[in-house]
């Protein structure tokens, strides 16, 4: 009888050891997880934050004045402009299409 209560009084001390485990690790994973959920959380705002500062940094005014300033570009006027036209040249009947030059192309300056 005395074998038989100290191997139980020994299987209830090892149960109580591995309760006290995974209790122990069931509060440290719940941690982690609120500790990932902060971070998430904390990650969303940035990328919020991020999204709403490239939108402001994409405006057509501060594009506009970057190519300016920086890139020393200007608005394009008919002036500077240069027009370039296609013409084909006529094809003969002794000429096939594939004998054919590839064309003229003229500039022209307004």
């Amino acid at each position: 009888m005395i074998r038989l209560n100290l191997v139980l009084l020994l299987a209830v001390l090892a149960s109580a050891m591995y309760l006290v485990g995974v209790q122990y690790d069931s509060r440290r994973l719940f941690s982690e997880l609120d500790r990932a959920h902060s971070e998430a959380t904390r990650l969303e705002t940035e990328r919020e934050r991020l999204l709403v500062e490239k939108r402001a940094q994409a405006t057509p005014a501060r594009v506009e004045r970057l190519a300016r300033e920086k890139l020393q570009m200007r608005l394009a006027s008919p002036g500077v402009t240069t027009y370039v036209t296609y013409s084909a040249p006529a094809v003969s009947e002794d000429e096939s299409v594939a004998d054919r030059p590839a064309g003229s192309i003229k500039r022209v300056s307004r």
